[in-house]
């Protein structure tokens, strides 16, 4: 008998969602008796806020949305680390720099403009943790889009600009100026995207929960190692995407080898939290307006669903050909 379940993503379909897309088109969640209905999302905190309101069974959504929506009153559980880095990204162009953009410490008496409030907290947190906390003028967040940033950036009207990672990059590929990325997941040690239910659904049915992940992290694996397959399962579902190919299958890249995948991988596992990180996350949350009230990390996340038998899970590394002779 096949169980319906429902998965809210954080975006519109994109390279970044590849694997999950794939998973479902190997019968990956078929194999484990599960048909998953993909629900189209508006960001991290809109799919932390469904699930825990039990509108969908499980959402993709970073970690710093599920400790803001708790503090809102509602209680995202995240089951699963899918990145262990924070996508956010600072870019700009080479021509306004003058030189390659690869340290923090470049900022310096530039004007740096963020495309959301997370991505300009996790800014603010870096350039504090660096020592250039007033030498850098970091603008609030408008009421605006990722491309009005974009065009600030091309005008010359600021700098450097933050959105996530391959930003940049698109930004080069459209307009013909060299671009560089610098990846704030290098710097800060907080987690990026989760896999999120809500607690009541998860104590009812963990057995959903396990399955739901095992075949994710198979789905992983696969697109990893075969990425354009990825990419192919993902046009499958929105084929609107198939002009945008190479810019797909560059997300998707970026996520596979920038994000997903540490040392801590290695060594505990697909899927698997560490307490520090969260205790991090919550300590720089914690120290800006982004938490409407106080919230405890470890109340947020458990490890109790990744199943260690799995192989997949369990030999994760080994499995990745590119990261098993490491």
């Amino acid at each position: 008998m096949t169980e319906t379940v429902t998965f809210q993503l954080n975006w519109e379909p994109n390279g970044f969602q590849a694997p999950y897309f794939l998973a479902r088109e190997e019968g990956f969640y078929a194999d484990e008796g599960l048909d998953v209905e993909f629900v189209e999302g508006h960001g991290s905190p809109f799919a932390a806020e469904q699930t825990a309101k039990g509108r969908s069974d499980l959402g993709l959504s970073g970690g710093s949305a599920v400790l803001s929506v708790r503090s809102q009153g509602l209680e995202p559980l995240a089951v699963a680390a899918v990145s262990q880095k924070t996508p956010a990204t600072i870019y700009t162009l080479r021509d306004t720099f003058g030189e390659p953009f690869t340290e923090p410490e470049q900022l310096r008496g530039r004007r740096v403009g963020p495309s959301a409030t997370k991505t300009r907290i996790l800014t603010l947190q870096l350039l504090e943790d660096r020592g250039i906390r007033d030498d850098v003028e970091v603008d609030d967040v408008q009421k605006h889009t990722h491309h009005r940033v974009e065009h600030q950036l091309l005008d010359g009207d600021i700098d450097a600009a933050v959105g996530v990672v391959t930003n940049g990059k698109e930004l080069e590929r459209e307009y013909d100026r060299v671009a560089d990325e610098l990846l704030i997941g290098n710097y800060l040690d907080v987690y990026g995207m989760t896999v999120v239910t809500n607690p009541e659904f998860a104590a009812e049915n963990p057995e959903t929960v396990r399955s739901f992940l095992r075949a994710t992290a198979r789905g992983w694996e696969l697109a990893t190692n075969d990425p354009d397959r990825a990419v192919d399962a993902l046009i499958a579902r929105n084929a609107q995407l198939e002009h945008n190919r190479e810019v797909e299958h560059m997300k998707f890249l970026a996520s596979a080898e920038d994000l997903q995948f540490t040392e801590f991988v290695r060594e505990a596992g697909w899927g698997h939290f560490d307490e520090r990180r969260w205790e991090n996350l919550g300590e720089m949350l914690a120290e800006t307006d982004l938490l409407e009230s106080p919230v405890d990390p470890a109340e947020a996340w458990t490890n109790e669903y990744v199943d260690d038998s799995d192989p997949t899970i369990a030999n994760y590394a080994e499995r990745i050909g590119r990261y098993s002779s490491d």
